[in-house]
């Protein structure tokens, strides 16, 4: 079992930059896969980003490839998001997720552990 923490959210301007960071407790982080999702008001969760268990691979949402970047640190229990060029449609709370699993999902149904989420909000 795993505990997720996020941090780092706050309000910024259009074509500012955020990171986010997530802390997990446990000894075993290096075996799970992690992602970052987010859930705009009165909209479902979706998938931003993960990152597999060494690091080694990642996956994007089409909406922000090129401007986020998912990473990780296994000797720190901590994972990243770092966001650059964000719009006012980035606007959402982000999650943390985690999936005691190889294999990188993109569905919210995957993942067993989550955290309480951090507010990222972009103005125009």
């Amino acid at each position: 079992q795993v505990q997720l923490d996020e941090s780092g959210g706050g309000l910024v301007q259009a074509g500012d930059s955020l990171s986010l960071s997530c802390a997990a407790s446990g000894r075993t982080f290096s075996r799970y896969t992690m992602a970052w999702f987010r859930q705009a008001p009165g909209k479902e969760r979706v998938f931003v980003a993960c990152i597999s268990q060494s690091g080694g691979n990642t996956d994007y949402a089409n909406s922000v490839k090129g401007r986020f970047t998912v990473s990780r640190d296994n000797a720190k229990n901590t994972v990243y998001l770092q966001m650059n060029s964000l719009k006012p449609e980035d606007t959402a709370v982000y999650y943390c997720a985690a999936n005691y699993d190889v294999i990188m999902f993109r569905s919210p149904s995957r993942y067993a552990y989550w955290g309480q989420g951090t507010q990222v909000t972009v103005s125009s």
